[in-house]
Parts: C-alpha cells; structure tokens; sequence
C-alpha cells in the first residue's frame, strides 16, 4: 500500500523538475498530462482495488477461524509476574544495594530534624532489570517498623486501581472491600491513614494518570510519612518530591554478582578463564543486574572452556532457560507499553550494530524519511521526531548521551544490549529489517526485504533487484555493494562505510532515477562529483554529503524544494550562491564562509532556518558586510541553534561613529545555542535574558570581567567566555540564586576565587592561572581553596602561566593545592611561560 502511495505522487506529480515551454507546447504537454494522469489514475485504482479485496479475504479468514476467540482466551496456566520473585529475595542475596540504600535512608530522613514532619514522595527511577523493586523492597524492610502502618503494592502496567487501593487496604486493615467502588475505597483508606504516620511502597507504576488516582488516596497530614514509588518512566518520576537515579553496578559488583550466580549452580571458578571472554560477559551485561543473573545462568552447568562458544550464541534469543524467559518478559511490559509510533522507531534500531553510538540528528531524519514521524499542525517534522526520541529516552528503552564538547546538548543515544538483543529479535519476528553480514549470501528471499541493512561484509552483493527495498543502509566497503539501479521504491540511501575500506568510489549514476527518495547520505565513499541529475529527486528532504573530495554542488540541486537538511561541512564545497532557493531548509551545516561569498546576505531569505552550524570562519570584513550579517541573523525567526567556529571581521574605520547594527535588532528569542564568537561589542547588548530567554549554551568573546548579566539566564547550562584583552574576575558574582543550571564554564581570564552559593551546580572549569615567584616560593592569583565551594565540581583544566624556570615547580605546587580537596576533582594542568601570557596581553591590546 505504501509502494502504492508513492508511485501515485510520483506518476501524478512528476519526478521531472517544471520547465517552461513555449505557449504551444506547453498546450500540448497539457493536453499530454491531462491524458497521461487520467490513465495512472485507473492504474493505481484497480492496485488499491486488489489491496483491498486481499484484506477483506484476510478479514474473513480471521472470522472463518475465530481468531479473536484463541487470542482471548489462550490455553495454559497464566504465568508468574517475574519481577515477584524480587519482592522476597533474602537480603544475604543482594549485591550492590548498600550505597543506594544509605543514600535513600538520607532522602527519607531528611527533614525529620527540622520538626516539619512533612509528607516526602520519593521515587527511584531507572531502566528495566535495574533492581528498582529489590531495593525498594530492602529500604521498605529495613524502615517499615518506624511507621504506624506500612504497605509494599505492586502495581505493574494496565493496573486495575481498585486492586491496587485494595491491596493497599489489606496490608494496612489486614481487610478487602470487594464490595466497595473506588471512590469509596479512596474515603476508606482516606479514613484509615488519618493521623497516622505510614510508608507506603507503590511498585513499577507506568502511567501519570494511575498514580495521582492512587495518590489521592494517601492523606497529606503532617506526621513525617512517606511514599516511595518505582518507575522506568521519568514523567511519573518527576512527579514525586525527590528522584533517585538508579545507576548500573561498577565492575566489581559486576563481579561479585556473577560470581554468586554461578556459585549457585556450584560451579568451580576459574581463574585461568581468558580475559577477553570474561570482560565481553560483563560488558554485555553493562551492569545490569539482572542481564548479568541471565547470563550466569545461561553459562551455569557448561564447561568453562565453552563459555566463549556459549557468549556468542546468547542473546534474546529462544533459550530454554528460566531466567532468561524471565529477563525476556520484563523488557517484553517496557515494549507493549510503548504506543504504536515508538514502537516502530524503536525497532528501526535494529539497523546500527551492537555498541554503536546512534547520532540523534541522523535517527531523527531517518525517521522522518520513512513516514515514522505523523504530521501535527503548527510543528515541523523534525520537532515531533525529536519528542518521540525523548519519549523513548523517558521510557527508559534508550539511553541518550551528552557531546563531548557540547555538555547538557544530547547528540546521541545508546541501546543496552540485552534491549538490542530484543529488538533484533522483534524487527526480524516482524520483518521489519533484513540484516546481510558477514559472508551472509544475498537470496531470492532478501528480494523482498523492506529495510535492508548491510554492516560488515566480506563478499560482494549481487546485482539483484530488490524491489520492495525501502531503505538501504551499508557501513561497508562501497566496492561490495550492488548498483543502485536495483532499487526502485527506496527512500532513505545511507552508505555509512569507513573511508579507509573504499579502495574505490561508488557509482552514482543512477541516483537521480531514485524518485521516490527522502533521505541521502553519502560517507566517506571516494566520490568527487554528485552528478547533476540528483535534481531530479523533488521529494528529498536530507542531504549530507560526509568527507568526500567535492569541491562544488550541481545548480539543479537548487531546485529541490523540499530539502530541509543539507549537511557539507566535512567536504571543501564553497556555499553556492543559489543558497537563496532552498528556501525549506531548517537545517545547514557548512564547513566556512570566504569573504567574497553572498551568504551573508542571503542567509536572511532561509526563514524555516533552525539550525546553522558553520564549523570555521564566517569572513565579514567592511561595514556594509557585517550589517548584512547582523541583519541576515535577526531575519531567522525560528532559529534555536547558531553554532559558528569564528566570525572574522573589522568594520571601515572611516564609518566607526556609524550606529552598530547589532544594538537595534532582535534575535529570536527561541535560540537555545548561541556560538558566535567574534570582536563585536555591540553584540552584548542583545544577551540579555529577557531578549533570550531560552538561552541554554552561549559562547562569545567580552570586553568587561562583570559576570552579573549572565548569572541571570535561568536556563544557561554552557558558557564558554573569550577575551579581546587578558581580564580578571574579581567575584562570580549575580548573588544568590545566580546561575541555577550553569554545569559547564570556561573563560579565558583569570578567577579571584569561588564564594558559597556560586555556580552551585557546576560540573566542569576551565580558566587561567597566573603564578608568581619569590624568596616565599610559588603563589598564586586564585585560591585553589575555594574550589570546594564547589559541591558537584568533577573536573578542572587550568592553564598555567608561570616564569619558565619555575614552571615544573609551579605546576607541582598547583597539583597538591588541587589534590587536597574535599571532593577529589579530576584535574589537568597545562603550563605555559609567562613570557607567552604577557606576549598573549600585548597582542590582545593590539
């Protein structure tokens, strides 16, 4: 059907770009389309015709068979919840659990001293297989006997409330009201709880809306109660008063678990076991608890000198082993749970390899190239896209990681094995990905395949058609592919191969028949040219081109008036002067803009702009360039990231008592990044954080050490701070309350010291130090004390400036004065001479 759809907009549409003939021909191609279109139309009619009557067959078959019937009520005993068998571990069992339970003992208790004695709803949070429910059920054990009352519910998805108020009822009255309706219940138990203190455990709730029925049933009285729930969802997580987040266990524990497991099946450990196989069985587990129960029990009762055999055989496979049945239903609730459009762009993941780092941006796009992503009025598809990633990411099913350089910003994602192992599982169930690898020979059965995905191969493909070939992933050597004239329907094209393996490049001629393409993205593939009929593919909405040799973009590709994403930063390609045309575009990565290039000018036209990202230098010399860029800026109303390496520029020093551009216009207030570094003071007028409210990431260069204005984003995350001239904070500044969510800082002036309550949540510094020598030793502008003001500081690079005689003594001194804090921060110190500071400050003054 969706084939069906497709080759509607093309043959009815046309693939071909719009020409202008002359008035006779242009009568006449009329006439032709009027003729040409009515005939598609019967074509495609009778295909959706035939379409139909094969569902109403397949509709009577399921009637015919009483297929409704067997699904309802299927024969066998109904199975045990798994995560039960939590609930009555013995507490000598349990691994890992001892700093989790501390640090919830002191969540609960907080507050006590302060006689307040206020209600607190604490809720652990964290992935599928954690141990939410054992050390819920240890912290429920160990404390229980401090409250008047106590009850341990699970809850679980699809929960009946009344069973839960009701369960909740018998461990508290020791009594069922069967008779009772809910909201008589919630009065009972209302009742029951009034003036009392008690701590209630409300196990594995899944949904918003069950746990505020349940929660109006729980009495808020001030007797110091408490409520702890459980959840893989963030957004019932974050309903609660505090959130613990429930971490995988470091190696050791790791270890130790393991090592119980198999000493369960009274296996003899060995030593001797190979290092390389030992260390694959944990990192496949990645510290989850019960990955690591399954594994161990997969190798339980075989010999060690089997286990590597055995570790690549294991998985989520159909092994007849109960806690691996038991591991398989758990991920299995997180999966059901998830609406019919996550689930698809989940099981899309089946397409990257096992402990790959998934680029948001690229899955997103992906998604939205094969119809994942449902339009919503009013909100771009890559918006909606980016709320599903998040949802799987709250759901607890992806594990989103932070950008190196870029901290708080997510870039990526990762997906735990035994998740990867479930979802290959599925999609291949489904048919929703054919995986080729390896010396995998390509059959007539791969024909149909609907996702293809090539990762590691050895052979060549065969030239075969493929012609229900939806989309076409390779991360191979582009010399094993087949030709792209077998595919006729595909709409996303990644070739994603490490350029070290192409020995030669990849054939591209008939990429411009690919009509019904959404999604192009060539890595490093060898290629120097694209050829000019990939102006042909009017529905392409993605182009990223990757590090290869091309130096210029064809003129027709000015003419694709959907494309939304173009991606050359990696490449030498100069920005075309046609840019104007892409008029669709939201995202544009470039790698530099030349000074005689019109794109300052005509970046203004991109209005549907909301990322630009230009990884080098933007050249705006003269004051007629720099008020066009000025003014090309403030015309991107929908922009939310501006990301540029350096601006380089100076305005005619004949027009210098000229007004500056930037001190009249208004950037959109939805930026969120703002990397502009250039030597324009005008700029820091518009930073202001009623003008930006959003602001999470700002970099730039100043003028003046003041710090005040910036403590004032209540949403800054990232601040990176240049100079024109070497400066020096006195004090952070902002007072109290300043820069609530600042967890990054790097300036390069120099720091007096940190005060209590400065950047309170501050995670990574960078900033200079300057020593000085004397008859005393070495001493210092910054007091390295005060770093432990710092409570959640982890990591400090300091560059050094010292008299180079003294520069390794300097950098000891630094290194103990570092050493000594409270909080053990990852330090490193990199020293430079102060020859070459002074030498930076006269430099800078110029």
């Amino acid at each position: 059907m969706e084939d069906v759809v497709d080759k509607f907009l093309v043959r009815v549409e046309g693939a071909e770009p719009a020409i202008k003939p002359r008035k006779l021909k242009k009568l006449m191609k009329k006439m032709g389309d009027l003729f040409s279109k009515s005939k598609t139309r019967h074509e495609i009619s009778d295909e959706i015709k035939d379409i139909k009557l094969r569902v109403k067959e397949a509709a009577d078959r399921r009637d015919r068979y009483r297929v409704d019937d067997v699904v309802a009520s299927p024969v066998g005993a109904t199975t045990v919840d798994p995560r039960l068998l939590a609930l009555y571990k013995d507490q000598k069992e349990l691994v890992g659990i001892d700093d989790s339970l501390n640090e919830l003992t002191k969540m609960m208790s907080d507050g006590d001293a302060d006689g307040s004695r206020q209600l607190k709803i604490l809720s652990i949070f964290g992935f599928g297989g954690l141990g939410k429910t054992t050390l819920a059920k240890a912290l429920y054990d160990k404390h229980k006997a401090q409250f008047d009352c106590s009850a341990f519910v699970p809850v679980g998805r699809n929960p009946s409330v009344k069973k839960v108020l009701n369960d909740i009822l018998l461990e508290i009255d020791g009594q069922k009201y069967s008779e009772l309706d809910e909201r008589q219940l919630i009065n009972k138990l209302r009742g029951l709880l009034e003036n009392k203190r008690y701590l209630i455990v409300t196990d594995d709730i899944w949904d918003k809306k069950t746990w505020e029925l349940v929660k109006t049933a729980l009495v808020c009285k001030n007797c110091g109660s408490r409520i702890i729930t459980t959840t893989r969802t963030l957004e019932v997580a974050t309903m609660a008063s505090e959130v613990y987040k429930l971490q995988p266990l470091y190696l050791d524990l790791s270890k130790d678990l393991f090592h119980r497991r198999l000493s369960c099946a009274a296996i003899e450990w060995n030593n001797h076991l190979p290092a390389v196989v030992y260390d694959k069985i944990l990192h496949k587990c990645g510290g989850i608890p019960l990955a690591i129960i399954t594994i161990a029990s997969l190798l339980a009762g075989k010999p060690v000198e089997f286990w590597s055999k055995v570790y690549t055989s294991i998985g989520f496979g159909h092994e007849e082993n109960e806690d691996v049945e038991n591991t398989r239903k758990i991920l299995l609730f997180s999966y059901y749970d998830l609406p019919c459009h996550l689930k698809t762009c989940l099981l899309y993941l089946s397409i990257y390899p096992e402990d790959h780092l998934i680029e948001k941006d690229s899955l997103i796009w992906k998604w939205v190239a094969e119809g994942f992503v449902h339009e919503e009025p009013g909100v771009g598809l890559f918006e909606i896209g980016e709320r599903y990633f998040n949802e799987l990411v709250n759901k607890s099913m992806i594990m989103a990681v932070e950008g190196d350089e870029h901290i708080g910003i997510i870039t990526g994602c990762r997906v735990h094995d035994m998740m990867v192992d479930m979802i290959c599982l599925l999609s291949k169930e489904e048919k929703f990905v054919t995986l080729l690898d390896s010396k995998e020979q390509y059959t007539s059965s791969h024909c149909n395949a609907r996702r293809l995905v090539v990762q590691h191969r050895a052979q060549p493909l065969a030239t075969t058609s493929t012609l229900q070939a939806r989309s076409f992933n390779a991360m191979c050597s582009v010399d094993l592919l087949p030709s792209l004239s077998c595919f006729e329907v595909l709409r996303v094209l990644a070739l994603e191969g490490n350029g070290t393996l192409n020995k030669c490049s990849y054939n591209l001629e008939h990429v411009g028949k690919l009509v019904h393409l959404r999604h192009l993205k060539l890595g490093s593939i060898g290629i120097s040219e694209l050829p000019k009929e990939i102006g042909h593919l009017k529905f392409l909405l993605v182009l990223d081109l990757g590090r290869n040799s091309i130096r210029e973009l064809p003129e027709s590709i000015g003419r694709l008036s959907e494309l939304k994403c173009l991606n050359i930063w990696e490449t030498d390609i100069e920005v075309p002067y046609w840019i104007r045309n892409l008029t669709s575009l939201e995202e544009l990565c470039l790698g530099g803009v030349h000074g005689h290039s019109n794109f300052v000018t005509e970046l203004g036209k991109l209005t549907e702009l909301r990322k630009l990202r230009i990884f080098k230098s933007v050249y705006v010399h003269g004051d007629r360039r720099m008020n066009s860029w000025a003014k090309s800026v403030a015309k991107l109303s929908k922009i939310q990231v501006i990301d540029i390496g350096l601006v380089v520029g100076c305005r005619d020093s004949s027009h210098s008592h000229e007004e500056n551009p930037w001190e009249r216009i208004v950037m959109s207030p939805q930026i969120r990044v703002l990397h502009m570094s250039c030597l324009e003071p005008g700029m820091m007028a518009r930073i202001n954080p009623s003008l930006l409210p959003n602001l999470s990431h700002l970099k730039l260069h100043v003028c003046s050490p003041d710090m005040e204005v910036f403590g004032s984003f209540r949403e800054l995350v990232a601040l990176k701070l240049e100079t024109v001239s070497t400066l020096h904070h006195d004090t952070i500044g902002g007072g109290a309350g300043a820069f609530p969510k600042l967890r990054f800082f790097r300036t390069e002036a120099t720091l007096d010291s940190f005060q209590e309550g400065d950047m309170p949540v501050l995670e990574s510094l960078q900033f200079e130090v300057v020593a000085q020598s004397s008859d005393d030793g070495i001493s210092f502008d910054f007091d390295f004390a005060s770093l432990g003001n710092l409570p959640l500081l982890k990591r400090v690079v300091i560059t050094l400036y010292a008299p180079r005689a003294d520069d390794e003594k300097a950098k000891e001194t630094a290194k103990r004065a570092m050493d000594m804090l409270p909080n053990r921060v990852e330090h490193s110190i990199i020293p430079r001479a102060t020859e070459n500071w002074r030498r930076r400050l006269k430099h800078r003054l110029s």
